[in-house]
Parts: structure tokens; sequence; C-alpha cells
């Protein structure tokens, strides 16, 4: 007989369980000056939309700061029945010798352990052409890392598995 899944075994339906709240999905109010939405899809291996994943983004101000007084830089948002997730934020400033970019973590059902990557942003070509962390990935795998611009902001799809998979950082 098999014994049902423990949250210590995965993320799956537990994560709906204190991680997510409903502001969680807006690092900063509709009439913050810059305000982006940063949206996407996750998808697993098979390229099936995961529905029950969580997408967590922390990052620095506009001016490359953290901790700052009025600004929270943690987002976080589940996924819809689609796999989409969507973050209202603004985009972050260089930090130190770094390009701009968010730091992401995702939890999903069948992960034990949450997967870390980065977000970059294609309308920083020159920035990401500099930054340390980007250059240490393989130029041809670096694309999974870029959010293209959108209408209102910026599209980034995580790919957990697979020959198309997201870039993840061991930590």
């Amino acid at each position: 007989m098999t014994a049902p899944g423990t949250p210590s075994q995965t993320v799956g339906p537990y994560l709906s369980i204190g991680l997510s709240w409903a502001e969680g999905p807006a690092v900063v109010a509709a009439d913050t000056p810059g305000a982006v939405w940063l949206r996407g899809e996750i998808r697993d291996g098979d390229g099936a939309v995961v529905k029950d994943a969580l997408v967590e983004t922390w990052q620095a101000d506009p001016d490359g700061r953290f901790h700052t007084p009025g600004f929270r830089g943690l987002g976080r948002c589940p996924t819809g029945d689609d796999g989409r997730y969507a973050i209202r934020t603004v985009k972050p400033g260089v930090v130190a010798d770094q390009a701009p970019h968010l730091a992401v973590s995702v939890f999903a059902r069948g992960l034990l352990h949450r997967v870390v990557t980065r977000v970059y942003f294609a309308d920083e070509a020159a920035a990401n052409a500099a930054d340390p962390v980007l250059a240490r990935v393989p130029g041809e795998r670096r694309g999974t890392l870029i959010a293209e611009q959108s209408a209102d902001g910026y599209r980034f799809d995580i790919i957990l598995q697979g020959p198309d998979e997201t870039v993840f950082f061991a930590l």
C-alpha cells in the first residue's frame, strides 16, 4: 500500500496553505511610476502546464537597493489552471556589477525543494552582456533567463525539465 504524500515529500496541494496571500502578486501598487507586469506560464518536461505551482520573486528597487522603506521587493503568485502567473512590479536597478534582474523561486508538485533562477530583461542587452552571473551560463542557454517585452511589461515562461529547461542555479 502506498502512503499518501506529506508536506515533506512534495509541495503539491500544501503550498496553498500559508504560502500565497491576496497581495502577493502586487510588489507595487498599480499607480506606482514604472509599474509593469511580469507574466508567464510554467510547463513540465512533457510540455503540460503546471497548474499548482507557486512563483516567488525577490528584487532590488529601481535604484538597486534592498530593504528600502515602502518597497517590499517580494512577490508571490500561484499558477492558475492554465499554468499562468502574473506579478506586478517595477524593473529593478543595477546591483553592484549585476544587470537588473529578479531572483525567482518555483515551488511545484513533484519538487522536493524549490528551484531557483533569475529573470533578466531583453531591453538591457549591454548590462546583460556584462553581468558576471549570466556570463557563467552557456551562451546557448542564456535565452532561458531573458524576459521578453510585452504590451504591459515582460513575459517569462519557466520550463521545469527537458531540452528547453530554464537554467536553474544550485544554492
